[in-house]
């Protein structure tokens, strides 16, 4: 028997690898999971992750929105399976490329996945990758930096900063053209005589310079393109400086402003008050759990001589 104390595997989880209990009624057997995920993906790349519902899915399938629910019990899980079955990338087949080759078609093909489904940037991360075509995309980019001095967290890591900037370049892109703007009005002509209108070359003086350069509004010049290589440039100082036994730069504690600050006498003040302000509520909450066990033996004592009497 399985122990109950166990924490479940999340439903859309278990939906996605198969584990989860079929439901044991239900509609016709045209109506299953991958139907309804199909469909709503077609909502989303159609209208906008907004149009999405289990009534409108179940509208668009001819069913009723309660048959949707022996398949798939929230709309949180249907958003995470919707994800999860546009997550796989195609990869161009390698031709013996190094790691860092690898690494930026993987990315590329990211970003390519992200933008025919761009409602994916406006999904909530709520935690680690755990679903199958999440996995095997990972796994793509695992096997990229197979043959690198890295440690697996590092190439963790590596992997997740890539991912952050293909997800942030498509999202940027996806928003500018839901607010109904165009590339060449976010970058054209018409943005650079905007911008000499307000810019003060005494209080701008730098962004002036680029734009008196005309770079700023160069629609040929691909900043996400440009953020990629310096990534992968940052990246390949690393994995040289491992590799060749020189020891790597170590990243910066993230902490150590919080320990300079953990010695401030108002800090010690202020985690002093916090703790015996948690000692009071543990104590305030003993006293309650005390008095309710006294209250129920009370009551309890009472219906027993209540039941005796009424014998008597």
């Amino acid at each position: 028997m399985a122990d109950q104390s166990e924490p479940a595997l999340p439903h859309a989880i278990a939906l996605a690898w198969g584990v989860a209990a079929n439901p044991q009624r239900g509609p016709k057997r045209e109506l299953s999971i991958e139907r309804i995920v199909e469909t709503a993906v077609g909502i989303a790349d159609a209208e906008g992750l907004g149009a999405v519902s289990m009534a409108r899915v179940a509208q668009e399938l001819g069913y009723t929105t309660m048959s949707l629910y022996r398949y798939v019990t929230a709309k949180d899980d249907l958003l995470k399976l919707m994800q999860d079955s546009v997550s796989g990338i195609e990869l161009p087949a390698a031709g013996g490329e190094d790691w860092r080759a690898e690494l930026r078609r993987w990315t590329l093909a990211t970003m390519t996945q992200l933008a025919k489904h761009p409602w994916i940037t406006e999904l909530p991360i709520t935690g680690i990758p755990m679903m199958p075509g999440e996995l095997r995309t990972l796994e793509d980019a695992l096997a990229a930096l197979a043959r690198t001095p890295l440690s697996g967290l590092e190439k963790m890591a590596a992997i997740l900063v890539l991912a952050n900037h293909a997800r942030v370049a498509v999202a940027i892109q996806h928003q500018l053209s839901s607010a109904g703007v165009s590339p060449e009005e976010a970058t054209g002509a018409a943005y650079e005589t905007v911008l000499r209108e307000l810019l003060d070359p005494a209080e701008f003086p730098e962004l002036r310079k680029v734009l008196d350069s005309g770079q700023l509004t160069d629609q040929e010049f691909d900043d996400a393109a440009f953020g990629l290589e310096r990534i992968l440039d940052g990246l390949s100082a690393y994995v040289a400086a491992k590799g060749s036994g020189a020891e790597a730069p170590a990243p910066p504690k993230p902490d150590s402003d919080l320990e300079h600050y953990a010695k401030d006498p108002k800090v010690k003040e202020a985690a002093q008050r916090r703790r015996e302000a948690e000692k009071a509520l543990r104590e305030a909450q003993k006293r309650e759990l005390e008095a309710l066990k006294n209250a129920r033996e009370r009551a309890k004592a009472a219906a027993e001589r209540e039941a005796a009497r009424r014998r008597d």
